[in-house]
């Protein structure tokens, strides 16, 4: 049960991280409130999950979820570059989160 509430709080950061570029600096009220309840539920899950994880693992693992996230909807959303050092870096970031649930 904790490695799913980790895995859903690193969805939630992923959220958060992409919502912060429709608040246009915190100007638009609803991407901002939506933003704001992303990070919350993002930390209180994480905080949840850690009480049965080992906390390097758990943070490593849940900004590992977030960066593969937010650079993956870069890509699809924002139209950053899908290069194949960008994916194969993302590749990589996989390889180490899977690695670490293993290794817990």
């Amino acid at each position: 049960m904790h490695w799913i509430l980790l895995f859903i709080a690193g969805l939630f950061e992923t959220g958060w991280a992409i919502g912060l570029k429709y608040t246009d600096g915190f100007t638009k009220p609803l991407p901002t409130v939506l933003t704001a309840l992303s990070m919350i539920i993002s930390v209180v899950l994480l905080g949840l999950a850690l009480k049965h994880l080992p906390v390097g693992t758990g943070y490593a693992v849940w900004t590992g979820i977030g960066t593969v996230g937010t650079t993956l909807l870069g890509i699809w959303l924002l139209g950053e570059p899908a290069t194949v050092a960008r994916l194969a870096c993302i590749g990589l970031i996989v390889a180490g989160i899977i690695g670490l649930k293993l290794a817990a």
